[in-house]
């Protein structure tokens, strides 16, 4: 169930008025509810791997609780190597046997040794990369004695698969989102409204912006190879274009959708085109993900702390990690490796993150952030590393062509291209007059009816790019 569909249209306007008219006040039987719809929910794209989330949620449910219990060091241990290792090994077969099999393969090959290894026709289940992060910081956390485990099967198994963030995020923390489930929730109606903006948003950006984009961005990757490097530098921005419409627009209704139920989620995203320097990219993008990571990884590779040249190799380690979490793919390792590469003149100058809110003087360095990060994601987007180096290449195969001419090149109607960019400039210039606050449309015009036209015309917009409805990019992951 698409959060761009009429289903999901109709879905949750059914649990709200359940959740909030026939269960008000009893925020148990609230909870329940909740936990089959999100059921319900997850089912409607394979209900077989809702056996994957409940083992998962059971084996930390009762994990946590042993883990709480046992003063010994040594089985305390026991109980949180059991939770990793059931988690890690249900996320490293079914999205990384294959690749591991295929890559022994490749190297037996390179090496002149044949092979009779032979994969397996696995399914990626939807989300698998969000939820074991998750239960897993309720164990780890736990064994750190930074939370204390629940005794509510129901409230801990609500807190994994609440549905507006099951499928791709925002991460979030059982000290963040748990306590929300063991307290009354009483209807509030500014918050409420506040979230069927964020939703709004995020429509606006999924499927006017990312969508639209998408269009473009995947006619040229099928053709890169016969077309001239600025339609491929073109498609380079593009694509980044598409990727944080997709992505942030995902986490936009996710937020809004837990507040319509009284439920406050991570803040994801942080106007990432905005950033000054690469460092300043990281701390506002895909947010959920990048704490984690260091709070989990990190913390273990010995933080910020030590040497320069540990801090250098420690990032390695870290952004190796954050690309195989996106995929099982040597795509993924190769843009990690990009990231790396940004970063190390950063860690070496010792860059402090900027405590400040960009303004308009900070441009040139806006720009050269967000073309850094587009050409990184070049590797993102192509499916072998091969191909990757081929669009580099390619790139840099600069003449001249009008837009009229290169949208021609790829069979688009160049009006469809003009209009994209238009709507991209008009997120560009809401989110900046919003930067300061948490969503796009958290500050509007005071004049009723001119906040009111803006919204008719989003979703006049939202309703005329309907057709051309695309998965999330991050369901993949």
């Amino acid at each position: 169930m698409l959060f761009n569909s009429l289903e999901y249209a109709l879905f949750v306007p059914v649990v709200f008025l359940v959740y909030w008219l026939i269960l008000k006040g009893d925020y148990k039987k609230q909870n329940l509810f909740l936990l089959f719809a999100s059921y319900f929910f997850y089912a409607c794209w394979d209900w077989r791997f809702l056996s994957l989330i409940i083992l998962s949620s059971s084996v930390d449910y009762f994990t946590g609780i042993k883990i709480h219990e046992s003063n010994d060091q040594s089985h305390r241990k026991k109980w949180l190597w059991l939770s990793i290792l059931v988690n890690l090994g249900m996320l490293g077969f079914f999205k990384y046997f294959n690749f591991f099999i295929e890559s022994f393969i490749d190297l037996s090959d390179l090496v002149g040794l044949s092979s009779n290894v032979s994969t397996l026709n696995i399914i990626l289940p939807v989300g698998i990369s969000f939820y074991t992060f998750q239960t897993l910081s309720y164990t780890i956390d736990i064994y750190r004695k930074r939370f204390k485990p629940t005794r509510s099967w129901v409230e801990f198994f609500t807190y994994v698969t609440f549905f507006p963030q099951l499928v791709a995020g925002p991460i979030e923390r059982a000290r963040n989102l748990l306590p929300q489930f063991q307290k009354p929730r009483i209807f509030n109606k500014s918050q409420a409204i506040d979230g069927l903006r964020q939703i709004l948003w995020g429509l606006f950006k999924k499927m006017v912006i990312a969508d639209r984009a998408a269009y473009m961005v995947n006619e040229i990757y099928a053709q890169y190879t016969e077309l001239s490097g600025l339609v491929l530098v073109l498609g380079m921005f593009l694509f980044f274009i598409q990727l944080y419409g997709d992505f942030s627009g995902y986490s936009d209704i996710a937020i809004g959708t837990a507040r319509l139920f009284g439920f406050d989620l991570k803040l994801n995203f942080r106007y990432p085109f905005f950033s000054r320097n690469l460092l300043d990219g990281w701390q506002r993008w895909h947010i959920s993900l990048t704490t984690w990571i260091r709070d989990y990884v990190g913390i273990l590779l010995g933080g910020s702390r030590g040497k320069l040249s540990k801090r250098v190799w420690n990032t390695l380690i870290i952004f190796l990690v954050i690309g195989l979490w996106h995929g099982a793919n040597w795509t993924y390792v190769f843009w990690g490796i990009l990231q790396w590469i940004y970063l190390v003149p950063l860690i070496l100058l010792r860059t402090k993150p900027y405590k400040n809110e960009p303004r308009l003087i900070d441009f040139p360095q806006m720009f050269l952030t967000f073309f850094l990060t587009s050409f990184s994601l070049i590797a993102f987007r192509s499916g072998t590393i091969k191909n990757a180096l081929s669009y580099y290449t390619n790139m840099f195969d600069l003449k001249f062509e009008s837009l009229q001419t290169m949208m021609i090149n790829i069979d688009v109607a160049p009006i469809f291209c003009y209009l994209t960019f238009i709507y991209f400039f008009i997120m560009l210039t809401v989110e900046w007059i919003n930067r300061r606050h948490d969503h796009g449309l958290k500050i509007l015009p005071s004049i009723l009816a001119v906040r009111w036209f803006f919204y008719l015309m989003l979703m006049l917009l939202i309703v005329d790019n309907a057709t051309n409805r695309l998965d999330y990019i991050y369901f993949q992951f």
